[in-house]
């Protein structure tokens, strides 16, 4: 049974790596989807920490962390919306400006507030988020040999930030195939004059989708300070923001196949973290680096063996100017 212990504590790390990731391509699946390119989902996710730290702190509360670190995002959100929709500035440019910001805010801010080189002090207690048990986890892992282990360590056993996340793909997928609102923020990111034709705001739609985006980048920054780690570390998405941008170039631009992407991108990365230390035969010791290089590695391969076959929406990137 030491194998399959030792499966389920892997895809159990895989789950924990993956949410940063899986919150991030919602949250650009969400705003490409109605036109609006948005490459600041790493900027948003480590302001989202930050304030989510912050905040837990001062509060005691988790929760308090998540609504904190909810708003940030989408207060930045609504600066890309601003430049890009109102002011139809360049959408990339705005991105990259929201990136550097914050990276370097989120450091000023931390060195003056707590002095600790940008950290956020220690989070205890129910200022993080608990792994939450399932019901019947324990009894179903004493007396079903097999699932009942895989239920346990790694269905079970999460903090509440992954369940949201989760939860978050089927919604995603029934709003935008089966609602109006999805319906329209879709014709909106391929063909935005047939929707003004219509007597329909495209600035609206996209403005809410970007605020939808901010919101999933303020969860995903929050289980990162708040569930993940105890505490804000500087440039603690460490790239993850860009990597969600490739899942969802992988996917497509569709929800479950960015979950499958984002999920392999972590397994690849808890695999690269248990074998880190681990003697290969013939190899010897793998350096850390090369291990850590892995899902950047696979980054480059994904893109480059797929990204001829991805089609994204027709209007995605350009400013929509209406016809007088």
């Amino acid at each position: 049974m030491d194998w399959l212990t030792t499966i389920a504590v892997i895809l159990d790390s895989t789950i924990r790596l993956s949410i940063p990731l899986l919150c991030a391509a919602l949250a650009g699946l969400w705003s490409e989807r109605s036109g609006v390119v948005d490459i600041g989902l790493e900027g948003k996710m480590l302001v989202a920490a930050f304030a989510s730290a912050a905040a837990a702190f001062v509060t005691g509360s988790a929760w308090a962390g998540l609504g904190a670190g909810i708003l940030a995002s989408v207060l930045l959100s609504l600066v890309h919306g601003f430049a890009a929709i109102t002011w139809r500035g360049n959408q990339i440019v705005s991105g990259v400006a929201i990136n550097m910001l914050a990276a370097g805010v989120t450091v000023v801010l931390g060195n003056a507030w707590y002095g600790q080189g940008g950290r956020t002090p220690p989070l205890e207690g129910a200022a993080r988020f608990g792994d939450l048990s399932l019901p019947f986890a324990k009894a179903m892992r004493e007396h079903i040999p097999v699932l009942g282990l895989l239920y346990d360590e790694v269905i079970s056993g999460h903090g509440a930030p992954v369940y949201l996340a989760i939860l978050a793909v089927p919604i995603t997928a029934f709003v935008l195939k089966r609602t109006r609102f999805g319906l329209r923020l879709r014709a909106v990111g391929e063909n935005p004059a047939a929707v003004d034709t219509a007597g329909i705001s495209v600035a609206g739609l996209r403005y809410g989708a970007v605020v939808i985006c901010g919101v999933l980048c303020g969860l995903g920054g929050t289980y990162l300070a708040v569930s993940q780690s105890a505490g804000f570390l500087p440039q603690m998405t460490a790239g993850k923001g860009f990597i969600a941008l490739a899942a969802v170039i992988f996917a497509n631009w569709r929800p479950w196949p960015a979950l499958g992407a984002c999920l392999l991108f972590g397994l690849l990365d808890a695999i690269a973290i248990r074998l880190q230390g681990v003697l290969l035969p013939g190899i010897g010791q793998v350096p850390v680096q090369a291990i850590q290089a892995l899902p950047y590695l696979l980054t480059v391969i994904l893109l480059a063996g797929f990204i001829g076959k991805a089609v994204p929406p027709k209007a995605s990137g350009q400013p929509y100017v209406k016809e007088r």
